[in-house]
């Protein structure tokens, strides 16, 4: 007997000797004088591979790129027959080795250190899909884990993004200092606007009535007071209160 759980592993179980077809996880009976058993990993693999991949301006980036695949149970029985178990040397490297240098070559090599190397994954990942999805193989994911530009370029992204950055800090000091200006500017006019309403409102009759306004208030106020006038304007000489 042989027991393969998917819990252990998760493996797909091949009788050869006895021209059996894939038999799922769980427990197999075989003859094992007659029959051989070939177990495959159906579970998600995770290939690491550090790979030079070339860029749109000819340069090589050095790049350290995970490969997330399963294999198809329903395809295994092909897959050991047209490519054996070594598939990973045979098939999954030499596909993605292509595909990517196919697709990093459309970028430039700053666009596989920046917010491009997400589309990058998925173009690659695509390729793979197209050329592996029938021979049985699954690919889940394509990750560009780690990208050494080369240190004159890197220097020179950093320069450019340190140059964006002051630029951008600049031009928000220039709008800050613009709506300053704006804000004074509109602070006077308002002003302005109000001593020329003033002005514009305090004609003789006014004056006269409020001067007489004054008198009254004056008069009523419980305090003892000196006031000498010409009829117009009053001068107030304040004394203690009774």
């Amino acid at each position: 007997m042989c027991r393969c759980s998917p819990r252990r592993g998760g493996y797909q179980t091949h009788l050869r000797a006895a021209k059996q077809p894939s038999i799922a996880p769980g427990v197999v009976g075989f003859n094992p004088f007659i029959s051989t058993v070939i177990k495959i990993p159906i579970r998600t693999v995770n290939k690491e591979i550090n790979a030079d991949l070339p860029s749109k301006e000819g340069l090589t980036i050095a790049s350290e790129i995970s490969i997330l695949y399963r294999v198809d149970p329903a395809k295994t029985p092909e897959i050991l027959q047209q490519v054996g178990l070594n598939y990973d040397n045979a098939l999954i490297l030499p596909v993605f080795r292509s595909a990517a240098a196919d697709i990093t070559a459309r970028y430039f090599a700053k666009d596989m250190h920046s917010g491009e190397r997400d589309q990058i994954e998925k173009a690659i990942r695509q390729r793979m899909m197209s050329e592996l999805s029938e021979r049985g193989f699954i690919i889940e994911a394509v990750l560009m884990k780690s990208i050494r530009l080369p240190q004159g370029l890197a220097r020179a992204i950093e320069e450019k993004l340190e140059a964006e950055q002051d630029a951008q800090r600049m031009k928000f000091v220039l709008e800050r200092e613009q709506l300053e200006a704006q804000r004074k500017k509109i602070e006077a006019e308002g002003e302005r606007d109000a001593q020329r309403i003033i002005s514009e409102g305090l004609n003789p009759l006014i004056i006269s009535f409020k001067t007489i306004e004054a008198f009254r208030m004056l008069a009523n106020s419980p305090n003892t007071k000196i006031i000498i006038t010409d009829g117009k304007t009053p001068l107030l000489i304040q004394t203690e209160k009774q």
